[in-house]
């Protein structure tokens, strides 16, 4: 697709893929009402799987279930498009100098990691590296991660790429590192705005093993000659967006006022603001608050959350007789803040039984210990909205900045129930939605690129009237009731 032919582009494919499943749906904006649609194409389940006591992504199947979406594509008409891709972040992939991957690509969920923080901070202090980096400390960030991987299969590796950068590479043939998702590596220097080259020499790595980090609007390329010879997928054009998928759902949100908050709210609950700069106080260190890159030189100040995981344990484990709905209509039936739980506690990362998991805190705590689905949905969706309470007000202390309002964005803002007791809680509005703002960060950073639309402002006032947002007005809570609700949060931090 030659450069002229960008603004006759009328379809922009957003391949989505999260922890648990992947999307591959296309963008239009309808003229002349500047309304953005989306179709969904594709979808499919994701997740990882165990193999000799280790846990892998299947990215053979992710790259199969991507050129499904295209096929799919090009058999409902769409001939020529742009395409973008968005994951998780954090997981890497290994490839020799032939592009052959060297490993199966392990999940952040992974126990490898168990004692990884300690052990690399023998060399390097936690002070050090978050002033170069402003990453927060998780065991999942890739600095950890490779640096209990294999030495032989560090050193054999010719390149090293995260995920959505991987997929890219299989479509396209081209290697890069895309900036808000090689942030999460905890391995960028804000300073330099490159590859940190103690880092990489205390994991034993060069920067040359990195491709080079590539901005969000950034055109990548064709289909390789290979899939472009089958003949049964659209004329593409690969555009980098933001491939981390929170910061494209950040780019999703519909905001308008400049005194505004977010969550995306997935697999993960992920809450924050959007900055210019990044914040390396020693206060937002010892709070372990997050600076992830976002687009056109953004920053994504923010604090992760065990989010929806929670829940999506809970519904499994329950043999999936109830939909995510029905748990939330049991919920509302139950005496709120019986049972807290402190949904950080890495008890929760990926334990054998969420239930149990559960039950077994609250006993060890003093609480009532929740047995019916709906008591413990309960449990998870007031700790979820007490979370969200002591770090917004975090967030507001660190940045000096009061919020009119929080932006709830992906799946989590569906849950009316949760998002009525953030807003209670925090008595502030709660803009809830939409649900696909990971979808729509994807598609506007494309249509950005080509000239679709001028800017994120714009992206952003044309999300807010094409799609429903639900807002949620603070009601009045039995103040003693909230009062010990927080309290017995704040004890639960400490325990």
């Amino acid at each position: 697709m030659n450069a002229g032919a960008h603004k006759q582009v009328q379809n922009h494919i957003a391949i989505d893929i999260g922890a648990s499943s992947g999307r591959v749906v296309c963008g239009t904006l309808q003229e002349p009402e500047g309304t953005l649609s989306l179709t969904e194409i594709h979808r499919f389940s994701n997740g990882f799987s165990e193999k000799n006591g280790n846990l892998y992504w299947d990215v053979d199947y992710l790259f199969a279930e991507i050129v499904k979406g295209l096929q799919k594509a090009k058999s409902k008409g769409i001939e020529h498009c742009t395409v973008g891709i968005d994951t998780w972040a954090v997981d890497y992939v290994l490839l020799d100098q032939k592009g052959t991957r060297i490993h199966e690509v392990f999940s952040y969920r992974d126990s490898r990691t168990d004692g990884a923080v300690q052990s690399l901070h023998r060399n390097i202090s936690i002070e050090s590296v978050y002033e170069k980096t402003g990453i927060q400390v998780l065991p999942i960030n890739t600095l950890y991660q490779l640096f209990v991987h294999d030495q032989a299969d560090l050193e054999a590796a010719h390149s090293i790429l995260l995920v959505p950068d991987y997929l890219y590479y299989r479509l396209t043939g081209r290697r890069i590192s895309e900036v808000t998702n090689a942030s999460t590596t905890g391995l960028l220097n804000l300073q330099t705005r490159d590859y940190d080259t103690d880092l990489l020499a205390l994991l034993g790595l060069s920067k040359e093993q990195f491709p080079p980090l590539t901005e969000p609007g950034e055109q990548i390329g064709e289909l390789t000659d290979d899939l472009a010879a089958r003949g049964d997928l659209p004329d593409c054009e690969f555009i980098a967006v933001a491939t981390h998928d929170t910061a494209s759902a950040v780019l999703g949100v519909p905001a308008s006022s400049d005194k505004w908050g977010f969550l995306s709210s997935g697999t993960w609950s992920l809450i924050g603001v959007e900055r210019a700069s990044a914040i390396i106080s020693p206060e937002a260190m010892e709070r372990n608050y997050t600076n992830e890159w976002g687009a056109f030189g953004s920053f994504r100040f923010l604090k992760n959350i065990m989010g929806m995981w929670l829940i999506q344990k809970v519904r499994e484990e329950c043999g999936g007789q109830y939909s995510f709905g029905e748990l939330v209509e049991l919920a509302k039936q139950e005496i709120p803040f019986r049972s807290i739980i402190y949904c950080n506690d890495e008890r929760f990362m990926n334990p054998s039984n969420m239930i149990s998991e559960i039950q077994s805190y609250c006993a060890e705590v003093g609480q009532l210990v929740p047995k019916t689905p709906g008591e413990i949905a309960r449990c998870v969706f007031d700790s979820l909205a007490l979370s969200y309470y002591f770090y917004v007000q975090d967030l507001q202390l660190l940045t000096g900045e009061k919020w009119e309002r929080l932006h709830i964005v992906g799946g989590g803002a569906n849950n009316g129930l949760l998002c009525q007791i953030s807003a209670d809680l925090l008595e502030i509005e709660i803009y809830a939605g939409p649900t696909e703002s990971t979808a729509l960060g994807n598609v506007v950073i494309q249509m950005i690129s080509v000239g679709t639309i001028a800017d994120i402002k714009e992206a952003r006032e044309i999300i807010y009237r094409s799609f429903d947002v639900t807002i949620y007005i603070p009601q009045e809570m039995d103040s003693s009731l909230k009062t010990a609700a927080l309290a017995e949060f704040a004890r639960l931090q400490v325990v």
